[in-house]
């Protein structure tokens, strides 16, 4: 059974404070459900989105043959997590560019585009304002969080944020924070595209041009972290494009074939020789197309922000103290940007409270993006652990 998407949005009039201190008013949250709310509310399912994903979770649009949901491996009917079952909620976030409020949308407040006067967001503003949008939607506590990466912050910070309304959390190939490294990997794909002389301090709108040259390594940048050593070897290895042979009435030279097979080099600064150079620029080219750039600014500086123990004087264990939920976690062998060891220090800090706690690390080629893919082993143990959950709500039905 094919599951159809609608988006739909929600107006907030009320201000939104932001941990900042500044405050966002007269916003729209863009969000999609799937499955039907049961007669107590209590079987909803609020899911995270990464960085560059967005409300449309599952299923696909009427007549967009292509356009599947981000996580339609792992949502719908029949899936791990069931839709048969679950009244599933996708939220796009305050500040992204799919349908939120965000950098390309007008300030009420100056009646101009916000660009890079939009305030600064945190994971905890984030989920304060999926709070909002579940009051809207008549949804007092939650039967599960979940998210990945980014997303599986999210669903963690909601534990700490409202834990009685919260039963359930699935953290997925995330962490407690991220290390030197990916606030570094994180600052080189900003000033990618802060020094395009496109961005303008952020307010290109008005000059009628798109950063797309500082958008593109940015995502070059980013996208290298999310595939593992074994798999950019597997599909690109060291193998060289095709290049056509020049027309010429003159044989062609024996350097000249072999490039043109793939099997020698050309020694240019500036062509695209080899595969994953190639494969890298189209993932780049595709990002700059339908990305912000503000929007990339103000997501990866929410990343970086994030860290619960840093009021507890580094000490995660004092830091999920707060948490109630049943908890979730999973990591990949594979995922250098958030190690199966992030993963870890968050088990044993919510051991150290006596919660309940499931974590799997599967043994996976992909890399970060392994949280995404189908695995057979990783989606059986998603559908298990929902399983339980669906069976505790149908007995007190």
């Amino acid at each position: 059974m094919t599951l159809i998407a609608e988006p739909r949005s929600m107006h907030f009039a009320e201000p939104l404070p932001l941990r900042s201190g500044a405050s966002v008013r007269g916003y729209d949250l863009a969000y999609e459900t799937y499955g039907r709310l049961n007669a107590d509310r209590s079987n909803a399912v609020l899911i995270c989105h990464a960085l560059n994903a967005s409300h449309h979770v599952a299923g696909v649009y009427p007549g967009q043959e292509k356009s599947e949901g981000w996580w339609d491996t792992m949502i719908g009917p029949g899936k791990p997590v069931d839709t048969d079952r679950f009244f599933v909620i996708g939220v796009n976030n305050l500040g992204s560019c799919f349908g939120s409020t965000g950098p390309m949308h007008t300030n009420p407040d100056t009646g101009r585009i916000y660009g890079a006067d939009f305030p600064v967001v945190t994971v905890e503003d984030w989920v304060d304002a999926q709070a909002r949008l579940l009051d809207g939607l008549g949804i007092a506590r939650l039967a599960a969080v979940m998210g990945g990466s980014l997303g599986g912050m999210q669903a963690l910070s909601w534990t700490l944020q409202y834990p009685q309304r919260v039963a359930n959390a699935a953290v997925i190939a995330s962490a407690p924070n991220l290390t030197a490294e990916n606030i570094a990997f994180n600052e080189v794909a900003r000033r990618a595209i802060v020094t395009d002389p496109d961005f303008h301090g952020g307010h290109f709108y008005a000059h009628g041009v798109v950063p797309r040259r500082g958008l593109r390594i940015a995502r070059m940048i980013g996208h290298i972290t999310y595939l593992s050593d074994d798999v950019m070897n597997e599909k690109f290895g060291r193998s060289l494009r095709a290049t056509p042979l020049p027309a010429s009435d003159e044989a062609p030279s024996p350097d000249a074939v072999l490039a043109a097979a793939g099997l020698g080099y050309r020694y240019t600064t500036q062509d695209v020789e080899f595969q994953i150079e190639s494969y890298l620029r189209y993932q780049g080219d595709k990002f700059s197309e339908y990305f912000d750039a503000n929007t990339y600014l103000l997501i990866t500086r929410a990343l970086d922000y994030f860290d619960p123990a840093l009021r507890h004087g580094g000490n995660l264990s004092k830091a999920l103290a707060a948490a109630t939920a049943r908890f979730l976690l999973v990591s990949f062998t594979t995922d250098w940007r958030f190690s199966p060891a992030r993963s870890r220090e968050i088990v044993k800090a919510l051991l150290d409270n006596r919660r309940s706690v499931t974590y799997a690390e599967i043994d996976a080629p992909h890399g970060h993006d392994a949280f995404l893919l189908e695995d057979a082993r990783y989606l059986s143990l998603v559908r298990a652990w929902f399983d339980r959950i669906a069976a505790a709500l149908e007995a007190k039905a």
